[in-house]
C-alpha cells in the first residue's frame, strides 16, 4: 500500500500554542521553533495519514523482523527537523559527552536513559513545550515523506545524499565516501517534508520497546508494554547503506551509548 497522506498541510488543532520563538510556513509544510537559552530548534508538523510500515519481502537487505502491515496515525504531530545538537544538549545539559565535537554536529554517546535526563529537563524550562521521542511508527512516517521506496531518496542512496560508510553501498551500488566520523545535522539533504538526515549520520532513539510487529492494522502503535531493549532507527556514519533504509530496525540496553547514537525530539500526540 502506497503512503497516503491526509492533512499534511493542515493547520495543527489550537495553534499557535505558546511555547514558540517564531513559527511559519515554506514549500515543505508547517513549522515551529523554540529557543533555549539562544539555541534554536525547529520542528516540522507531521500531519495524521496511513502506510506500510517495514518493508517488503522483495526488498534488498531487510531483515525477517521488518514484517509489512498497514498502520494508521490518527493525530499529527512535531517532529524535529534535525537530531539534537551538541549546542542544544550542552545548553540544557550544561555538559557534551559527544567524540566528534562541533555544536551543529549531532549530539552522541547518549543513551535512551540519558535522553530522558534531557527531555524533562528541558520541559521544566520551558512550560508547555512537552517534548517526547516519537514512537517507531512515528519515526519510520516522518522518515518515510510519502514514500513506499527503500529510502525517502528512492530505491538507494549516495554518500552525497546521506552519512554512511560508503565502503558498502546499498544493493552492490557504487561505492562513495567514508567520512568516519558525523556531519552536521543539517548538511545533507532533507527529505520532501524537511527532515534532515533521517537516514544515516547517527541512529535515533524511538521511545519503543523493540518487539515483534502484527501483521494486522495497527492505529497509532506505541511497540509492547515492556521488554528489554528500546528501538533505535536511522542507521550511523559507521553503518553500511542498508542500515539506513527507512524499514531498518535496532535495539539496545536503555544504557547503552555509542558515537554513533542520537536522538530526534518529537512533540504532541
Amino acid at each position: 500500500m502506497e503512503v497516503e497522506v491526509k492533512s499534511y498541510k493542515t493547520i495543527p488543532y489550537n495553534f499557535p500554542y505558546g511555547w514558540e520563538s517564531d513559527y511559519g510556513e515554506d514549500e515543505t509544510g508547517i513549522w515551529a521553533a523554540f529557543t533555549v537559552k539562544g539555541v534554536r530548534q525547529l520542528f516540522r508538523w507531521i500531519g495524521p495519514g496511513e502506510f506500510t510500515m517495514g518493508s517488503p519481502k522483495e526488498e534488498r537487505e531487510r531483515l525477517s523482523e521488518e514484517t509489512p502491515h498497514h498502520v494508521k496515525l490518527t493525530h499529527g504531530y512535531w517532529m524535529a527537523e534535525t537530531t539534537c545538537t551538541q549546542e542544544l544538549w550542552e545548553a540544557v545539559m550544561g555538559s557534551n559527552p559527544s567524540r566528534f565535537k562541533g555544536k551543529q554536529l549531532p549530539v552522541e554517546w547518549v543513551s535512551w536513559d540519558d535522553c530522558k535526563k534531557f527531555i524533562l529537563n528541558i520541559n521544566t524550562m520551558i512550560p508547555g513545550l512537552e517534548l517526547r521521542l516519537p514512537t517507531e511508527a512515528e519515526w519510520e512516517y516522518a522518515c518515510r515523506a510519502g514514500t513506499a521506496t527503500p529510502f525517502s531518496f528512492g530505491e538507494t542512496i549516495t554518500t552525497d545524499q546521506v552519512n554512511y560508510n560508503g565502503n558498502y553501498p546499498y544493493n552492490k551500488g557504487k561505492k562513495g565516501k567514508y567520512r568516519e566520523k558525523t556531519v552536521k545535522v543539517n548538511e545533507l539533504p532533507c527529505n520532501a517534508w524537511g527532515l534532515y538526515q533521517m537516514h544515516g549520520n547517527v541512529r535515533e532513539w524511538c521511545d519503543d520497546w523493540y518487539g515483534e510487529y502484527g501483521t494486522g492494522t495497527a492505529i497509532d502503535p506505541k511497540g509492547p508494554e515492556k521488554g528489554v531493549n528500546r528501538v533505535m532507527r536511522g542507521g550511523g556514519w559507521i553503518d553500511d547503506a542498508g542500515d539506513a533504509r527507512s524499514a531498518d530496525r535496532s535495539s539496545r540496553t536503555l544504557s547503552y551509548r555509542d558515537y554513533y547514537v542520537g536522538f530526534r525530539l518529537a512533540r504532541g500526540h
